[in-house]
């Protein structure tokens, strides 16, 4: 009586009640663990983020370059990038579900698609990366380790070219240009309209005075390292290249396995077995990619 019962039970499933294929199943053990991994270092950079709430860097003061535009454009070009990488996992779905249809040529194309938008991704945080690492506008180190700009009385912040060769002559960052700290020390104090402004949270300015008293023992920065970083809180660069750089090795490895997805496709592999789950097995580590870099552009550059 309790077998037919269980067996009535399970009746439509047999032994697999879920069906689950091993693959799929294994990738979402993985994504799992890895949304946690990804859950714990945004958690921190959180903690820190409002730890140091007033030194913190604003995004919106940090990523301004766009190629080919002049003058600041905040966030645009993060924001380009993250079109980029949702569109790519637009197209994801649309080679899954060409897939799942056996349609090969169709499939192919949109795995092109998918992999032009992640290689897009991926040499657009390149070259955020390189602007980031090669600095701004440059940066006054107080000697408590407390990162200002050099701003004027209305608040504007002053690129230090503009500090030392004067702002009459228009100067903006030059990233191949560097700056003693003797230099910017003494066009500082020859300048009587320029004060030390933070970085953070509603940029609070100094006074003159005491401006000139916390330049003492004071050295300039330019870009940002492991070390030192001229946009504010040290720990706001560790946090960047750690977090972006983890989720950009994500995204890499996405695009790798991407190729080969293709590669396969066009030999045919997937037409021989009568079925695309491979790439439908991918197309959930693209997914998960791309809703994590939400969270990463939330945290980072948004809040």
């Amino acid at each position: 009586m309790a077998t037919s019962a269980k067996t009535k039970v399970w009746s439509a499933g047999g032994n697999k009640p879920m069906n689950s294929e091993y693959g799929k199943m294994m990738m979402w053990f993985f994504l799992i663990s890895d949304a946690l991994t990804f859950s714990g270092f945004l958690t921190a950079y959180g903690f820190m983020r409002f730890r140091f709430e007033s030194s913190w860097p604003i995004a919106e003061d940090v990523f301004t370059h766009f190629p080919g535009l002049e003058g600041d454009q905040p966030l645009l070009y993060v924001a380009f990038m993250t079109f980029i990488l949702i569109m790519s996992s637009v197209t994801m779905v649309l080679a899954v579900n060409s897939g799942h249809h056996l349609k090969k040529t169709a499939t192919a194309w949109w795995m092109v698609a998918t992999i032009i938008g992640g290689a897009i991704f991926v040499g657009s945080q390149a070259w955020e990366w390189y602007h980031f690492i090669m600095g701004d506008k440059g940066g006054i180190e107080l000697a408590n380790t407390e990162v200002w700009k050099v701003a004027n009385e209305e608040g504007k912040v002053l690129s230090l070219s503009q500090l030392v060769h004067g702002m009459e002559h228009g100067h903006v960052a030059n990233h191949e240009e560097t700056f003693s700290t003797e230099e910017v020390m003494a066009a500082f104090t020859a300048n009587e309209h320029v004060v030390l402004q933070n970085p953070g949270k509603g940029h609070p300015a100094m006074t003159r005075e005491a401006s000139l008293l916390a330049m003492n023992g004071a050295q300039v920065i330019q870009g940002a390292n492991m070390h030192h970083n001229e946009y504010g809180a040290q720990q706001f660069a560790n946090f960047f290249f750690f977090i972006t750089g983890f989720h950009g090795f994500h995204v890499f490895s996405g695009v790798v396995l991407n190729v080969l997805l293709f590669w396969n496709v066009l030999l045919g592999t997937y037409e021989r077995r009568k079925s695309y789950l491979m790439v439908e097995k991918v197309g959930l580590y693209w997914h998960f990619v791309d809703l994590v870099w939400v969270f990463v552009f939330t945290f980072f550059y948004l809040v």
